[in-house]
């Protein structure tokens, strides 16, 4: 499967949930990208630089990243595409990858949520500077401030989290991603969820569309 929807929608949440309850291994392309702009690799860095702008990063480097880890053991019963693909090309890649391993995908999941309310939620976003775990100040604040309840390390708002940034990623999403949901609309896989609501009342509408029991 693969969970659609613009930044701050939910999509990782949602996929942790659909782990737990299906057994399918969540692939963030986002974790990926930031792990290897923190390496300080030249494609990290290169990565990096178009994140901090809000900009896509170029199809190329992320088939590569995706396709080398599809073909992980773990994958070969399914998977939960978290991030990819976001454009055209990369959804007929992933097609084209999905095909040479005998594989289909079975159902596009789009989170749908107000435009202010993802400026909201991104801009309160929090991430924890040594184990990367994430919290909301609102939705889902840490016990002790600027803190992390995992490890104890400090939290900070990534570059990419700020509110110039946060509108720039929205009309890329709007302009680059959303036009995919034609593509699936097309092949009968698209699933359109309500995104907005506690994480619970999404993740029960989530598995209402894909027709799994709760």
């Amino acid at each position: 499967m693969v969970l659609l929807g613009a930044p701050g929608v939910g999509k990782g949440t949602q996929a942790k949930l659909l782990h737990d309850r299906l057994g399918l291994p969540p692939i963030s392309t986002g974790e990926i990208l930031r792990a290897a702009a923190q390496s300080g690799s030249p494609l990290g860095q290169e990565a990096s630089d178009f994140m901090e702008r809000g900009d896509l990063v170029p199809d190329d480097v992320i088939i590569r990243v995706v396709e080398e880890r599809l073909r992980d053991p773990d994958c070969r019963k399914g998977f939960l595409l978290d991030g990819f693909p976001r454009t055209l090309p990369q959804a007929e890649a992933l097609d084209a990858m999905l095909g040479r391993q005998k594989q289909a995908l079975d159902a596009a999941i789009s989170l749908a949520v107000p435009r202010d309310e993802v400026l909201s939620r991104l801009a309160g976003r929090r991430t924890c500077k040594d184990c990367g775990a994430m919290y909301n100040l609102t939705l889902s604040p840490p016990r002790a401030e600027g803190v992390c309840d995992r490890c104890g390390d400090e939290l900070y708002q990534r570059n990419d989290d700020g509110e110039e940034t946060i509108r720039a990623r929205l009309e890329v999403y709007e302009r680059e991603t959303a036009p995919l949901h034609d593509y699936y609309r097309r092949r009968s896989l698209l699933r359109e969820v309500d995104g907005s609501g506690t994480t619970g009342e999404v993740h029960s509408r989530v598995l209402g569309a894909l027709g799994v029991p709760e």
